[in-house]
């Protein structure tokens, strides 16, 4: 070892240069760590959602997303629920039973739902995948048979479906609108994605 006594300056320069790398080091690892964290899309893809309904009014849809997919929210009106009884005949599946799965068996019914007037399914057409619109007003429309009595259409091969997802019988779509698992929580809130079974 030497005798000379170590420059004071040189001392603190290395002692900043140290104090920076460690801050560098540092910033460059926070975002490297945080990036093996599931973003909170991810957390949210199977988890299910919770969805309050109380100011949804009669004849109204929400829609809601659930592992990536559209999930409308109906509440029907007592005249659009008596409108599936004259639909029924129309429908190529009425009680749900072509491809159980895509129906949970609390709603397997005429309506498709647990209760009557709420109705929920996931907004994507049997056929190719495409997205339906509603088209809730009944009577002729454009694309639409002169005796509609409202439900949705799919405009990409003209599939229909009832108000409650029945697809109809002579079109493309070969099965009803998939009912996810759900559950009433209370009267106005739900939980899409979870039942009373899971």
């Amino acid at each position: 070892m030497s005798d000379e006594v170590a420059d004071p300056s040189r001392r603190a320069w290395v002692g900043i240069a140290c104090g920076a790398g460690a801050v560098g080091g540092l910033a460059a690892a926070v975002p490297f760590v945080a990036s093996f964290a599931p973003s909170e899309r991810a957390k949210a893809a199977g988890a299910a959602v919770e969805v309050d309904i109380g100011t949804l009014k009669p004849g109204e849809m929400a829609t809601v997303e659930w592992r990536g997919k559209p999930v409308w929210i109906l509440k029907r009106t007592p005249e659009q629920l008596e409108s599936l009884k004259a639909t029924e005949a129309k429908v190529a599946d009425p009680q749900s039973k072509r491809n159980p799965e895509l129906t949970p068996e609390y709603a397997r019914n005429q309506y498709r739902s647990i209760k009557p007037d709420v109705l929920v399914a996931v907004g994507i057409c049997s056929h190719l995948g495409c997205s339906p619109t509603a088209k809730l007003q009944p009577g002729a429309q454009p694309s639409l048979p002169d005796d509609w009595a409202g439900g949705f259409f799919c405009p990409c091969h003209g599939s229909t479906f009832d108000l409650a997802g029945r697809v109809y019988k002579n079109v493309p779509a070969p099965d009803n609108l998939e009912v996810p698992p759900h559950t009433f929580l209370t009267d106005t809130t739900l939980l899409i994605g979870e039942d009373k079974k899971a």
